[in-house]
């Protein structure tokens, strides 16, 4: 078993709902225990602004599937929730599932980076990442706390606490 830290988003139709359902999804998936939950975020769009603020939250997993694996059913569960990965990137999505880190895991392939390339750059991943592990550091990158505090958070919002 090891632990793996999974971001979620949504800005279409009930993003609040899309979030809290996959976190329930999450929990469900085998050989796997969800051990926390961060609160769940409001932020502005990233990347392409014209479009719905979303909600955030991140996981804590504890889970004997392979990054491989575990990104496989991120995928058929972001599926399962309308998300249509047409090639567009950073649009609007129903749901957004991002295998963040698991420690120990360095990789880089066609499919996946772990640790994600770009969590340094995000304050809507490193605020719910703070809540789970403000300690946690990331290879390559820095301590979740000390790149939180390099973060542009404005307009950022918590609007709901789940533990």
């Amino acid at each position: 078993m090891t632990h793996a830290y999974v971001a979620l988003g949504s800005n279409l139709g009930n993003a609040g709902q899309h979030v809290l359902d996959a976190i329930d999804a999450l929990g469900r998936l085998p050989a796997t225990t969800l051990l926390a939950t961060s609160r769940l975020y409001r932020t502005p769009p990233w990347g392409m602004l014209d479009q719905p603020d979303f909600v955030n939250a991140a996981v804590l997993l504890d889970t004997a599937l392979g990054p491989h694996d575990l990104l496989d059913r991120l995928l058929t569960i972001e599926r399962m929730h309308g998300r249509q990965r047409d090639g567009a990137r950073w649009g609007p999505r129903t749901l957004d599932l991002d295998l963040l880190h698991m420690p120990g895991v360095v990789l880089a392939d066609a499919r996946l980076t772990l640790p994600h390339p770009r969590i340094a750059e995000r304050a809507f991943v490193l605020l719910p990442l703070h809540d789970l592990a403000p300690e946690l550091l990331l290879p390559g990158q820095g301590q979740v706390a000390a790149l939180l505090a390099a973060a542009d958070g404005s307009g950022c919002e918590a609007i709901a606490t789940l533990r």
